[in-house]
């Protein structure tokens, strides 16, 4: 008899007082829970607000001092020698007479200060090693050294 009762429960979808019928009622029934991912995968990472420009950096805050926006105070002027420096002139003016200012440009490097001038500088500087093993290849050759 309790069969019985088991199988008309079974049928009819009613099992202990639930029921477990396929058929839906969206009145009475929540959706269920949004998925919340694995406990033990790490949280997503939190959104950022979006970069408006070019990254700034931040601006550094120590409490009792004053702090100066350097990007802003140093002012660049425009370089000498119609805007090129005097590294490039010297550089250019090297081919015409004869490395001469290639050296001047290597001293000058040596003492520059400036950034904004030292690849005119160094250009010269290697046009000076160069000429410099031009130079002396050209002497020892002429004196027949290796001949």
């Amino acid at each position: 008899e309790r069969e019985r009762e088991r199988e008309r429960e079974m049928t009819s979808g009613v099992e202990d007082g639930k029921n477990r019928s396929v058929g839906t009622d969206h009145n009475h029934q929540q959706p269920p829970p949004p998925f919340q991912g694995v406990s033990s995968y790490p949280p997503p990472p939190q959104q950022q607000p979006p970069a408006t420009a070019y990254p700034q950096p931040a601006q550094p805050h120590v409490p009792g001092y004053a702090v100066v926006d350097v990007r802003h105070s140093t002012e660049h002027h425009r370089l000498p020698c119609c805007g090129i420096g005097i590294g490039w002139l010297l550089f250019i003016l090297g081919f015409f007479f004869g490395a001469i200012p290639w050296y001047i440009g290597f001293f000058l490097f040596l003492f520059s200060r400036n950034p904004r001038e030292r690849p005119g500088y160094i250009a010269c500087a290697i046009g000076a090693v160069i000429a410099t093993i031009f130079i002396v290849i050209g002497a020892l050759r002429g004196s027949r050294v290796w001949s």
